[in-house]
């Protein structure tokens, strides 16, 4: 898996072709098709290899100390933003994935899914915030705050923004969106 996010970051999934991944993981192509079936597979199980290793580097664990909800929240958001290979490997493969939904409609539902569970993570962190919002309010803060998030990264990723400007709108935007809650 991560020589399948590391080739779909390098050249997207239309770049994706199974001999280069076989090449990248060290295993025989005869291999790959018959763990993961098909190309299909392949992109299925490389979304849930991202979307859990996003989840271990977005985790503190306590490692940094106590945190409030809110803290938590925007902790988990700007580790979004770390200038690691792993995590801007992490980034751009999620963001290929995304773009090649348009075209793959095969990608959609689990997608979907991926980004729906990042959803209800940030809602759920809104909710500890302010726990009388009521839950459209929560999902609909969650939903601007992790497009943003996408927003954002492909800009940073691209070089049109510097990691630190855009660590800044991040917590702009959690101070935005809790305040908005309390309306």
């Amino acid at each position: 898996m991560e020589g399948a996010a590391r080739v779909i970051a390098r050249r997207g999934v239309r770049g994706l072709r199974m001999e280069e991944l076989a090449t990248e993981a060290g295993v025989s192509t005869a291999l790959i098709y018959y763990h993961f079936k098909d190309r299909a597979g392949v992109l299925r199980h490389t979304l849930e290899f991202i979307s859990d290793r996003a989840d271990r580097y977005t985790s503190d664990d306590g490692a940094a100390g106590p945190y409030d909800a809110r803290q938590e929240l925007e902790q988990s958001l700007l580790l979004e933003f770390q200038n690691l290979p792993e995590v801007r490997e992490n980034s751009t493969a999620w963001g290929e994935l995304r773009a090649s939904a348009i075209f793959e409609h095969e990608l959609r539902g689990d997608l979907a899914r991926a980004t729906l569970t990042w959803i209800h993570d940030v809602a759920d962190l809104l909710g500890r915030i302010r726990p009388s919002a009521p839950a459209p309010a929560l999902t609909a803060a969650a939903e601007r705050l992790t497009g943003l998030l996408e927003g954002l990264s492909t800009r940073w990723l691209s070089g049109a923004l510097p990691l630190e400007h855009a660590r800044e709108l991040v917590k702009e935007a959690v101070s935005i969106e809790v305040e908005r809650l309390d309306r």
